[in-house]
């Protein structure tokens, strides 16, 4: 029974992300498509050591306080405005969002654009903090539960206090143990996480990520996605370079193009085992359209 109710949540997490993910393929006059998931981290630490994360080892991701800077997370709403922007910003990224000093300000930045919506873990939750939340804009709250089901009883009574609407929040079962994968879709994050039942690394695995979306961490670095845990292939910097020079640069069209080939041959990708092609599918073919089939006729269609 466990592994179908976590498997449920996950499938259901999946196919709201592709709704709006898929939802929101705009062209750029140029013809390419604009990103249509942007996920930021606002802080670089987190409270807890999920032993599936990356941040349970300090050698590859110390705790650090820094936080995204007011001037950069404006910076980057107002290019959203000037695009037009109608996809989704997700505050998560490699930390806790909600121990950011900045998440009310920059919650109310993004939300005055876009869908703005935090995936966190919970702990800092008040009653208090989900009334700022949802008078900052916040379109949804992503909570993943790992102590137990009676946190289902917490919360919903704190979102009822708070007089949050049942559509603002949405739980994730993940208290299962290694054998149940931990409740979660399980990958080896770029090569930096070895517990549990991990799927081999396939180097012919198409992979959908840069196709539309950007992982943009606390200090306008930009990777390809958010399993790259090592963060060292960095694909531009927003404090010196705009979103759309960044998602149109050399370098991600050079990944876009292997990547949907399937050829993993480049760093991370080479030592990645996430699936890669749960969303996007619509980015892809526009790229194709785009690069004038440089990727091959068939390209971008599910295997």
């Amino acid at each position: 029974m466990a592994q179908k109710t976590y498997q449920e949540t996950i499938n259901k997490n999946l196919e709201r992300v592709d709704k709006l993910v898929e939802d929101s393929v705009t062209l750029a006059a140029e013809g390419y498509p604009l990103f249509s998931w942007l996920e930021i981290s606002p802080i670089d630490s987190c409270n807890r050591k999920c032993v599936f994360c990356p941040r349970s080892d300090a050698e590859v991701a110390p705790n650090q306080n820094m936080i995204m800077p007011k001037m950069l997370y404006e910076k980057l709403a107002q290019e959203l405005k000037e695009i037009s922007y109608s996809g989704t910003v997700m505050l998560a990224g490699y930390g806790e969002p909600l121990l950011s000093s900045q998440i009310i300000s920059m919650t109310e930045a993004f939300s005055r654009v876009c869908n703005t919506e935090i995936t966190t873990n919970g702990d800092p939750l008040t009653p208090k903090v989900i009334s700022r939340l949802m008078e900052a804009g916040a379109s949804k709250l992503i909570l993943s539960l790992y102590d137990g089901p009676q946190q289902v009883e917490k919360f919903s009574a704190m979102f009822a206090e708070a007089g949050a609407p049942s559509s603002f929040y949405v739980f994730r079962d993940r208290w299962y143990t290694a054998e149940e994968n931990y409740g979660v879709k399980l990958t080896n994050r770029s090569g930096t996480v070895t517990i549990g039942n991990q799927r081999p690394v396939d180097k012919t695995q198409k992979c959908y990520y840069p196709h539309y979306s950007m992982m943009i961490d606390w200090n306008g670095n930009v990777y390809l996605c958010p399993q790259d845990w090592n963060r060292k292939m960095i694909a531009g910097n927003l404090l010196y370079s705009t979103l759309v020079e960044v998602w149109t640069s050399t370098t991600l069209r050079k990944y876009r193009k292997s990547l949907a080939r399937g050829q993993r041959d480049l760093s991370p990708c080479s030592k990645c085992n996430a699936d890669g092609t749960l969303h996007g599918l619509q980015h892809v073919n526009a790229w194709n359209k785009y690069f004038g089939g440089a990727t091959g006729k068939n390209e971008g269609q599910h295997e």
